[in-house]
């Protein structure tokens, strides 16, 4: 089941149980996937899935980048609903790696492309990022390369 049907039947679950965070974080799924799909240059048709992978963590960042501003504006208020919003997309995501599950990954792909110092970072954060995409974050990648190769 694609990713757009599964968030449509999810939307009709939402609607009947009258959840109105879930029904707000499906919804602006469901925008991100159609103005994804619709928009120039794009080749027609369903996503593939690193594409809904993307979509994902972008909105998951987006709304933890809002949250975290709430936050140090002290307004938990605003903040509630985003992070509301992030354990539902996160639902749609793969499991997040652990610290040392993604070490171990980063030290293969250290390996793999035969890094030796700080001057292959680019290297090894680029096959690092396709390696782990959708099971952890850029900057956690960016952070434990970093530190593995210094």
């Amino acid at each position: 089941m694609s990713l757009k049907t599964q968030i449509d039947a999810d939307i009709k679950t939402a609607m009947l149980a009258k959840d109105k965070d879930g029904l707000r974080a499906l919804r602006g799924i469901k925008q991100l996937i159609l103005l994804e799909e619709t928009k120039e240059g794009a080749a027609g048709g369903d996503l593939t899935t690193d594409q809904e992978l993307k979509l994902l963590s972008k909105a998951v960042k987006q709304r933890k980048d809002s949250a975290d501003i709430f936050t140090t504006q002290n307004r938990p208020d605003l903040a509630e609903p985003e992070l509301a919003e992030v354990a539902i997309i996160e639902r749609y995501l793969p499991k997040q790696l652990s610290a040392e599950e993604i070490d171990a990954a980063i030290k293969q792909v250290i390996a793999e492309v035969g890094a030796t110092s700080i001057k292959d970072m680019g290297k090894v954060i680029g096959a690092a990022n396709k390696a782990l995409a959708g099971q952890a974050e850029g900057k956690t990648i960016a952070d434990a390369v970093k530190r593995l190769l210094a």
